[in-house]
C-alpha cells in the first residue's frame, strides 16, 4: 500500500511524495514559552513525533524542525508579573518543556530554532516583501498587505468577511488601535519598540518581529523555500498558517509546503480546555498523579490524529488498562526468554531493511496498512494489542503448564515484531525491579508461591491453595484468577 496523507490545503487525502526522493523536510510549530505545557501540547507533539518515527520506519530520512517562540506579548507580560526578563522566562519554560515532553518518550527534533536567533533572516524577508509591494510601513510598524495576495484564505477555505467574524484574538493584539492598517486583515510583520521591551535595529526603527513572520523566516533559513510537511494544531490554521503561506509564497513565488497537516484539539469532559473553566491540566500535573507516561501516549494514539480527543478520568483509566496488557507482551521476552531459549536482547527497529525471518511479515503488513492510511495509528495499535494478548496468554500457559502452545522460535519472532513495531509508535516497557524491604516478597518469590498454589489446586488440595493465597494477602499481594491465568498486584 502507498502512503497517503490528508492535506488541509486540498481538503482531501493524497499520495505522499516528497520534494527530494527519500527525504522528508518537516516543520512543526512549537510552543510559546511562557508557561508549562498542557495536554494539548502533549497530544500535538506525541502525534508529530510518531509520524516522524513512522516515516523513518517506511525508509525516509526525516529532517524535523520545531521552533520556540521566545518573543511574544505573553512572555513579556509574564516577565513583568515575575519581575524577570523575557529571556529568563523563555529559558525557564524551554527547560520545563524538555523535562515534560521527554517523559512521554518524544524524541528531540533535529533543531529547535528560536525566533530571537533569526532576526537577520526575519528582516531580510520583510525587506523582500516590501520591495514587492506586499508590505508597508506606518510609524515604525510594518504590515502585510493581504489584498495584494489573491489566494489569501485558501488554507482556511472561507471568504475574508467570514474569517473576519471568527478571527483569533491574537490578530487583535497585532494592532490594538486598528487605525494603521489598510485592510482589517493586514497583519504585523514588524512592531515598533515600546518602552522597556526588548528591541532590535531595523530599517524602520527599533522593534521586534510579529508572530507569523518568525516561522516563515525559520523555515526558509533551516529547510528551504518548499518543505514537505508543515504541522500544527487545528487552532493554527487561521490566522497563523494562513499568514505564513501569504508572506512566504509572496516572497518566493513557490509553495511553502506540499502537505499541511493539523491535529485535532483536546477536550476535557466534552469541554474546551481552559484555565477559566478550571479544567486546565499540565503534562507534569498529570504524570505526577502518577499516570504512566506510556499510558498517556497510548491514550493519545488511540484516536486518529485529526479527530478531537476527549480527556476524562475514565479514558485515562481505560488507556492504563490497555497499556498493562501491551506492557506484558513487550516484557514477554525478558520475563520468559531465558527459559524458552531466546537470543537476547531487544532487536532494534528495522528501517526499510530486510526483515528476513526475524520479524513477522504478515503482522507488519497489517500494521502498515493502517499507518499508510493517513497515519491511522488507531488501527496499528489494534494489531499490537492482538499480538500482546497472544503473548500474554502464552506466558500464562508457560507458568501453569511448564510449556507453551507455540514454538519458542515463533514466539521470539512474534515478540521481536511486537517490540519493534511498538518502538515505531514510541511505546516501550522495562522490567520493574522490586527491591524487597521490611520483609516484603520479591517478584520471583511471589511467582514461586503462585506456582505452588496452582499445583495444589491441580491436586485438589484446596486448603493448601487457600493457605498460600491468604499468606500472599497478608504480605500485601492480591491474586486475581481468570480463565487466562492468575495475575497479581501489590496492595
Amino acid at each position: 500500500m502507498t502512503l497517503s496523507v490528508y492535506n488541509t490545503l486540498s481538503r482531501r487525502q493524497e499520495p505522499f511524495t516528497t520534494v527530494e526522493p527519500g527525504i522528508v523536510k518537516m516543520y512543526c510549530c512549537g510552543v510559546t514559552v511562557y508557561d508549562y505545557c498542557h495536554l494539548g501540547h502533549a497530544r500535538s507533539y506525541i502525534v508529530w513525533d510518531t509520524i516522524r518515527r513512522y516515516l523513518q520506519w517506511r525508509g525516509y530520512q526525516v529532517l524535523y524542525i520545531q521552533n520556540f517562540t521566545d518573543i511574544d506579548d505573553k512572555i513579556l507580560n509574564r516577565a513583568k508579573e515575575q519581575g524577570s526578563t523575557m529571556e529568563a522566562v523563555a529559558n525557564r519554560f524551554i527547560d520545563a518543556y524538555f523535562e515534560d515532553i521527554r517523559r512521554l518518550n518524544v524524541t528531540d527534533a533535529d533543531a529547535y530554532p528560536r525566533a530571537t536567533e533569526h532576526i537577520p533572516a526575519i528582516l531580510e524577508l520583510i525587506k523582500a516583501l516590501e520591495a514587492k509591494d506586499y508590505a508597508y510601513a506606518v510609524d515604525g510598524d510594518v504590515y502585510y498587505r493581504v489584498e495584494r495576495f489573491p489566494t489569501y484564505g485558501k488554507l482556511f477555505g472561507q471568504e475574508l468577511e467570514q474569517k473576519l467574524a471568527g478571527a483569533s484574538g491574537r490578530v487583535d493584539l497585532e494592532d490594538t488601535e486598528g487605525r494603521k492598517k489598510q485592510h482589517p486583515f493586514d497583519f504585523a510583520l514588524w512592531k515598533a519598540a515600546k518602552p522597556g521591551e526588548p528591541a532590535w535595529e531595523s530599517p524602520w526603527g527599533k522593534g521586534r518581529p510579529g508572530w507569523h513572520i518568525e516561522c516563515s523566516a525559520m523555515i526558509h533559513q533551516r529547510l528551504g523555500e518548499t518543505i514537505d510537511i508543515h504541522g500544527g494544531g487545528r487552532d493554527l490554521i487561521f490566522p497563523h498558517h494562513e499568514n505564513e503561506i501569504a508572506q512566504s509564497e509572496a516572497a518566493s513565488n513557490k509553495p511553502l509546503a506540499r502537505y499541511w497537516m493539523h491535529n485535532g484539539m483536546v477536550m476535557v469532559n466534552g469541554q474546551k480546555m481552559s484555565k477559566s473553566l478550571g479544567n486546565f491540566t499540565t503534562i507534569r500535573d498529570l504524570l505526577d498523579k502518577p499516570v504512566d507516561p506510556m499510558a498517556v501516549r497510548l491514550f493519545v494514539l488511540q484516536a486518529h490524529y485529526r479527530k478531537p480527543l476527549d480527556f476524562t478520568d475514565e479514558a485515562i483509566a481505560t488507556a492504563t488498562h490497555s497499556w498493562k496488557t501491551l506492557k506484558e507482551g513487550l516484557l514477554f521476552g525478558e520475563q520468559y526468554g531465558t527459559k524458552l531459549g531466546f537470543t537476547p536482547p531487544f532487536i532494534p527497529p528495522v528501517y526499510g531493511g530486510d526483515i528476513g525471518g526475524v520479524l513477522d511479515k504478515e503482522i507488519i503488513e497489517k500494521f502498515e496498512v493502517s499507518g499508510d492510511d493517513d497515519f491511522n495509528f488507531t488501527g496499528s495499535l489494534a494489531v499490537l494489542a492482538e499480538l500482546a494478548k497472544k503473548l500474554q496468554k502464552e506466558g500464562n500457559v508457560l507458568v501453569h503448564e511448564g510449556k507453551t502452545e507455540t514454538s519458542p522460535t515463533e514466539l521470539q519472532r512474534q515478540w521481536n515484531t511486537l517490540v519493534t513495531l511498538a518502538q515505531v509508535l514510541g511505546l516501550f516497557a522495562k522490567m520493574e525491579v522490586q527491591t524487597p524491604s521490611n520483609g516484603s516478597l520479591s517478584e520471583v518469590e511471589v511467582e514461586e508461591k503462585i506456582q505452588l498454589r496452582q499445583l495444589a489446586r491441580k491436586q485438589r488440595n484446596f486448603a493448601e491453595a487457600d493457605r498460600i493465597r491468604d499468606e500472599l494477602q497478608q504480605a500485601g499481594i492480591t491474586l486475581i484468577d481468570s480463565r487466562e491465568g492468575t495475575r497479581w498486584h501489590r496492595n
